[in-house]
């Protein structure tokens, strides 16, 4: 029985030194543990096998290899799954960007990044690059860490629960209470929304209730929701698509379905393009374009008159 404890101690501890990035030498580990090279082979095997049963069945990126640069034996971080060093820097920048969360979350975010998905040896790197970012991080005004709303609301999304919420106007500060069809959560210009079609037009005389887009309430502004039983239909035909309004909507200002024409007489037509993802050009002439483009509600005319002497003719229909 002790001899049978003493091999899963030994292969715990084995295992736990590959864990933390240490190159085991066969020999010193026979001799550390007063067995022979055979035995710990056998070890490595068993760890091996594990590592590989690990990858199948949770994504795990680590495998055990022999290096015979050192000769010796380590994890490598190895796997279709996993990401890049270079992929893991642009995710930490993008998220850095956003300002999404308060600046402890968002540390910890990184941090978590960072040990799950890159080798340790590599990590001081990628920090290093993010070190002044992250130390001069700034967290929006509203301070709210949102995680668990977050979730929950997607939650009621995914099983089509309504949701009761009391939400804090921008215009007034009024709190007013409605009972929504979530459809969708989505991140946009520093804030989460969630997209949703407004229960029953009894509350109140509004004419947005009568047509088909929905109305979009900033997260951090549902001050108090309570996910109900009673669930709603989406018959597939009818679903809400996130990447065709997302098209179509600018700085998430909700409203009537528009179309817009203009003429840009600007030195990048790429970025009104990269803009407005529905635009298209009608026709150009030595540098001035004739654009039009299919959006959403009024955000549109921000951005445009965001252009200056760059904008001219605009028409809104």
């Amino acid at each position: 029985m002790r001899k049978e404890m003493d091999k899963t101690e030994r292969v715990l501890s084995i295992y736990s030194k590959l864990l933390n990035g240490h190159i085991l030498y066969k020999s010193q580990i026979a001799q550390e543990y007063g067995v022979n090279e055979r035995t710990i082979h056998r070890d490595i095997e068993a760890i091996r096998q594990y590592m590989a049963n690990q990858t199948v069945n949770t994504g795990c990126i680590k495998t055990l290899i022999y290096d015979r640069t050192v000769d010796g034996y380590r994890f490598r971080e190895s796997s279709d799954h996993g990401f890049s060093n270079g992929e893991v820097l642009a995710i930490s920048k993008i998220l850095l960007e956003s300002r999404a969360f308060t600046k402890k979350r968002m540390e910890g975010i990184l941090q978590r990044l960072l040990a799950c998905c890159v080798p340790k040896e590599k990590r001081k790197n990628i920090s290093d690059l993010l070190k002044n970012e992250t130390y001069h991080y700034i967290e929006l005004q509203h301070h709210s860490d949102d995680i668990n709303k977050l979730w929950n609301i997607g939650k009621a999304i995914r099983e089509h629960n309504y949701i009761s919420i009391s939400y804090q106007r921008i215009k007034d500060k009024q709190i007013i209470q409605r009972k929504i069809k979530p459809v969708s959560i989505m991140f946009s210009e520093f804030y989460f929304y969630v997209i949703a079609f407004i229960e029953g037009k009894s509350q109140e005389n509004l004419d947005f209730l009568k047509d088909s887009y929905p109305t979009i309430y900033r997260l951090d502004r549902i001050k108090e929701y309570e996910l109900l039983s009673e669930k709603f239909r989406v018959p597939y035909v009818n679903r809400f698509e996130e990447g065709e309004f997302r098209k179509r909507v600018q700085f998430m200002f909700g409203g009537k379905l528009r179309r817009v024409t203009f003429t840009y007489m600007g030195e990048s037509i790429e970025a009104v393009l990269d803009r407005l993802p529905t635009a298209q050009i009608k026709s150009e002439k030595d540098g001035v374009y004739i654009v039009t483009a299919e959006v959403f509600g009024k955000g549109i005319e921000m951005w445009l008159k965001s252009q200056g002497e760059m904008i001219k003719n605009l028409e809104i229909r």
